[in-house]
């Protein structure tokens, strides 16, 4: 996902963005994050351009935030929408002054905190979820013996 829009003739706007200590020049969206995009963000919405171009706003504008301060990998997009992101070197791209640049690959969107309150701590809810899970397996357990 580039920047398309010149400001003048023959000047490019930069092809990529700053953010969290990376330069960010692409964003791929897995079949995952695509699936989650259309369950728990928007129904009507959900093609893949729709999506980088909502997420390349998102980050030139300064509105994705990391959820956690230590964790690398959970962002918060318009303090609302909570979506898990990798960073990715790409091979043989470099700005100006020689820096790598990287293409952020968007894992899942977890959803909403607005409409899922259990998101507001995202460690507390994952803890639930292997709790469940765990449990899960006890109870089947004990039926097969």
């Amino acid at each position: 996902m580039r920047d398309k829009v010149m400001n003048r003739w023959s000047t490019y706007e930069p092809y990529y963005i700053e953010f969290n200590g990376y330069k960010v020049a692409d964003i791929v969206i897995t079949s995952h994050a695509l699936s989650r995009w259309s369950e728990r963000v928007e129904n009507e919405q959900g093609g893949i351009e729709h999506i980088c171009s909502f997420l390349w706003e998102r980050l030139k504008n300064c509105k994705v935030q990391p959820y956690y301060a230590n964790e690398k990998d959970v962002y918060l997009i318009d303090d609302d929408l909570v979506m898990v992101a990798e960073f990715v070197e790409l091979k043989d791209e470099i700005d100006i002054a020689g820096n790598p640049l990287h293409k952020m690959i968007v894992v899942t969107f977890l959803g909403r905190v607005s409409q899922d309150i259990q998101l507001r701590d995202l460690k507390a809810y994952y803890s639930w979820l292997r709790h469940t899970r765990r449990m899960t397996l006890v109870k089947h357990g004990r039926k097969r013996k």
